[in-house]
This record gives structure tokens, sequence and C-alpha cells, in this order.
């Protein structure tokens, strides 16, 4: 799960870190008097997507040559018209697609006098296991081209979260970016302040860029990215109430009221299967047989009758979906359990689009024969090959 940069300085600043004073808005009167609240003379009229990118985006409905989605503001004036500009108009980023996202909140903040900008985040290092400290040299908006183009300035440390954060990685932070005198102990402090924010939230990121020194000498989060590890959000229903359900997709979030795994993809086969690697593998398959996936879902190992039919109606609701392929092993989920949520789905979303089934496992006969009984035009997979170039041959057919 994901949160807005101005509820991710919110929730930084409780854990210590030094961020510039800024209020959220929802309307353009809102911007302004949120701008009223702070010093000036300079203000960042911030847009509030889940997406990077936003000071090189581009909206929508605005001449080509508008500004972007991060501006400054030198007066009120300013300040009510970049929120007009922005607020209700679709920011078209590079992470966002060309669809682009609709801007209903902004971020109002002091302007700051920088002298130089940093990148800094902390990830789950999946290979060690551990979490990995990234510091460049190189912030602000290109650090996408950087990471491409010369690597070498971005600097990586592992902490294991057995023994927590030392010293050391401060100053590892600070001396691989340059910084000496007070900014090299705001650094080593700043360092920790986020180590423990991660660990406290079972975050999955946090993303600082830009990091900056200011010409007073001081060090400054301006920007910040925080994503959490939905597994645990169970432990923290404050930062659950963050969640804005309009930045994500509709079918993503219906699913989750199910507890599915679904992510909408571009193909037009619609795949119901149960694991997620055994999802990987289904999609793999049916790429490989010259097709493409239209989700990946997983419905546990766990599911019931009630929890496959609401999979097959989240499946159908996407009109690009002219297939479905079921692939399920049943360890704990029975293949019979499996058959009934299939035929009842079916039967109540009045399935048009061919449906190739591939069962194996627990009852697994039984299941078959639940699906043979059934009258409804249902395709049988012998394995997942077979069943996989059976839906393709489908959808092709009826194209």
């Amino acid at each position: 799960m994901n949160i807005h940069e101005y509820q991710a300085k919110e929730l930084l600043a409780k854990f210590g870190v030094p961020i510039p004073a800024g209020h959220a808005a929802f309307t353009v009167d809102e911007a302004v008097a949120a701008a009223g609240k702070l010093p000036g003379p300079l203000w960042v009229v911030k847009s509030q997507i889940h997406a990077g990118g936003r000071g090189k985006g581009k909206f929508k409905e605005l001449p080509a040559d508008a500004k972007g989605g991060v501006r400054l503001a030198f007066s009120m004036d300013e300040v009510r018209a970049h929120a007009k500009d922005m607020l209700g108009n679709t920011l078209v980023t590079i992470q966002t697609g060309e669809h682009g996202k609709q801007v209903n909140r902004l971020y109002i903040t002091d302007g700051a006098d920088i002298e130089k900008e940093f990148y800094l985040a902390l990830l789950v290092d999946r290979g060690s296991g551990r979490i990995a400290l990234v510091a460049s040299t190189e912030g602000g908006m290109d650090i996408e081209t950087v990471a491409h183009d010369t690597p070498e300035r971005i600097h990586t440390f592992i902490i294991d979260p057995a023994a927590g954060i030392q010293a050391h990685h401060g100053r590892s932070v600070a001396f691989a970016l340059g910084l000496s005198g007070d900014l090299y102990k705001q650094c080593i402090s700043v360092v920790e302040q986020l180590y423990n924010a991660f660990v406290a939230t079972d975050a999955s990121q946090i993303e600082i860029n830009p990091l900056a020194t200011t010409k007073d000498g001081k060090l400054l989060v301006l920007d910040a990215k925080v994503g959490f590890d939905s597994n645990a959000l169970y432990r923290h229903p404050d930062l659950v109430a963050l969640r804005d359900l309009t930045e994500e997709d509709p079918a993503e979030v219906e699913a989750s009221k199910y507890d599915l795994a679904f992510i909408k993809l571009d193909g037009n086969i619609g795949c119901l299967v149960n694991g997620a690697g055994l999802a990987m593998a289904t999609m793999d398959i049916i790429k490989l047989n010259g097709a493409e996936p239209a989700n990946f879902l997983d419905v546990g190992g766990g599911a019931d009758k009630e929890k496959v039919t609401n999979a097959f109606k989240l499946i159908l609701k996407d009109p690009a979906v002219k297939g479905i392929l079921v692939n399920i092993f049943g360890g704990i989920m029975r293949c019979d359990i499996i058959a009934e949520g299939i035929i009842a789905a079916a039967k109540e979303v009045n399935l048009s689009v061919p449906l190739v089934v591939r069962l194996e496992g627990t009852n697994v006969e039984l299941g078959k024969k639940i699906l043979a009984d059934s009258g409804l035009p249902i395709i049988s997979g012998d394995n997942l090959g077979d069943a996989a170039a059976k839906i393709v041959a489908e959808v092709k057919k009826a194209a």
C-alpha cells in the first residue's frame, strides 16, 4: 500500500525526520489558505498522485507548454492559478502511463533555498533478505537516468535487521554523499530516523528524492515516497486509514475486499489460479502459446465456493477478457469445491466466453465429474500445457 507525499512527510516527521512545513489542500481556496499559514515568500504547489516524475509531467487538459505537476509560486495569485490548473485535471508522468491520474489533492509547502540535492532510499533487498540503504549524490528528477547511465554513482549499504541500524551505516551514507561538518552529523541522524520509521511501520520502501542541503546549513527531506507491506497492515490500522482508493485500480480494490491477489494486465485471457508461483507459470504458458494474460489472480490455498465465484465475477468485469483459464492444484483446496464454485459462478454471471479448466490434486476425479455433469460448455484440460493450448485456440476461434 502506498500513501501520498504529504501523508508520508507527516508520518516521517513523527520520527524526527526534518521536513519543511506544509499543508494538504483539496480545493483552490484551501490551497491559498494553506499558503497563508506558511511564511513565504516562496511556496511550492505539488500535485498529489501515487506516481513519480510529477515535476516533468504534463496535464492532458492544459496546453503542451504548460508547467508540470510541481510548481513554484511567488505570490498568492500564483498559488491560486497553479491550484486551479492542477485540481481535477489529469497528470501524465513517466510512471502513470498514457492514461495519467487525476489530481484530487495538493500539497503546499515552504520553499527551500537548495544548495545540493541527493537521493536516499530504504528498501527490502530480496537477494539478501535484509534492508538496503541506497544513496546517490545525483538526486532530483533524473535519478532513473543516473541508475541507467552511471550506476557507479549509486551506493548500497546492507543492514541486518537482527542487529539493527548502527552508527557506521549513517557515516557510510554521509561519506558517500560527500557531506562534512554539521551536515555529516545531520545525515547520520536522518539515516537512523528513517530506519526507525521503516521498521516501526513495516514499510517496504521509503524513498527520499531529493534529500537536500540548504544554503543555511540544513539537511531537509523535500520529497518522500513511502510504501508498506500489505501483509503487515493488520498491525497498523492508523496506516490503513491513509489509503486513497481513488489512486488504485478499481478491480484491485474490489479484489482486496475478498482477499484475492489480483493485478490487471493487458491481455484477453483471464486466469484463475491458486498459488502465486502457479499463477506465474500459467501466465507464462499462455504467452508461450501466442496469447496474453488479462490478469494475475491468486485465490489462495483455502478458497471456498464464494471466493471462487467472486473471482469469476472480477475477471468478467474486464471487457477485454475473451476467455478464461482455470488452473487449480488441489492441496488444501479440494477440486470438488473448486468445481462447485466454477459452476455457481458460470451460472450466476451467465458465462459467455470460452472456459477451460485444468484440475489436479485432492478429489480431482470428483471435481472433473461435477464439471462434466453440469451441462455447461466447460472444456477440460488434461494438463497445463493442454489447457493453455485449448483456451488460446478457443479465443482465436471466437475472434
